[in-house]
């Protein structure tokens, strides 16, 4: 029985390496071919090495996107729709660009060398969205989690969808059919499989560690009012703290502010994580 078991075991696990080995991404709507004269491309016939590519690192990349990140629809002076997706640094942080870059094997870094405010940009096109991001993403499961990305998000997936091409054509843009749901509640975040390496990626844009006047140290995340989110966190760090909804620094009421002591600069629960912030 348990030579037969061991076999079936063995079996299963061959078969689950296989399948995952032959999943072809799927390429959302249609690459034209003037999209690919553009960067002279061509379409991707095997993208076996992009489903490779771990669902940790995907969520944690969300995560930032979430925070530091858009994905842009524009129109063109004539009228046409343009789709990208930005990641925007400070121009300290490049290696964490260049560390995604590698990671996802697709975008180009740009470096904006101003002297008030260096900053660097991963710009990712809509052709490697529509055939590589976006497929993973739906994949794996993994979905932003703040209002305005998701927004982002499903504009630019119905666009790609229906091929539309004419900004004019978008009909009824505050309509636009969610691809994904959000939780519904703060312990729902918490189920999300990806939701802790997405914290991580998040904590890389819109978190700090400082120290109080009274010596405290202290971790802390802020962002536009999310509330059922930043509760989540408040699970996840398992803390009683209060969520301020103003901050010190930029006393906005859109600003939530979730703060923790912190031993030795982990926040409650983060050694439990399976990603590191030091991206």
């Amino acid at each position: 029985k348990k030579i037969t078991v061991i076999f079936n075991l063995c079996f299963l696990a061959i078969i689950l390496f296989l399948s995952k080995k032959y999943i072809s991404l799927p390429t959302i709507g249609i690459i034209h071919k003037h999209a690919l004269k553009i960067g002279n491309k061509s379409l991707r016939l095997n993208k076996q090495e992009y489903v490779s590519i771990p669902s940790s690192f995907l969520a944690f990349l969300v995560g930032l996107i979430d925070g530091d990140g858009y994905i842009q629809v524009t129109k063109t002076s004539k009228g046409f729709i343009t789709i990208k997706l930005v990641i925007s640094l400070h121009l300290e942080d490049i290696s964490t660009l260049e560390y995604i870059r590698s990671g996802l094997k697709i975008g180009k870094i740009n470096v904006y060398k101003d002297l008030k405010s260096p900053t660097c940009k991963l710009v990712i096109n809509k052709t490697d969205l529509q055939e590589i991001l976006f497929p993973l993403l739906i994949y794996h499961n993994i979905f932003f989690l703040t209002v305005t990305r998701k927004d982002q998000f499903n504009l630019a997936m119905y666009i790609m969808k229906n091929d539309i091409k004419l900004f004019n054509q978008i009909q009824n843009i505050n309509n636009i059919p969610a691809v994904f749901e959000l939780p519904k509640n703060a312990l729902d975040y918490t189920l999300l499989p990806f939701f802790r390496n997405w914290i991580v990626g998040f904590t890389c844009s819109e978190g700090s560690f400082f120290i109080q006047s009274n010596k405290d140290g202290c971790f802390q995340l802020k962002q536009r009012i999310h509330t059922n989110l930043f509760e989540a966190f408040k699970l996840i760090f398992d803390t009683n703290r209060k969520i301020d909804r103003t901050s010190p620094s930029r006393p906005r009421p859109s600003d939530l502010v979730l703060g923790r002591r912190a031993e030795g600069g982990v926040p409650p629960g983060g050694e439990n994580f399976p990603l590191s912030a030091q991206a």
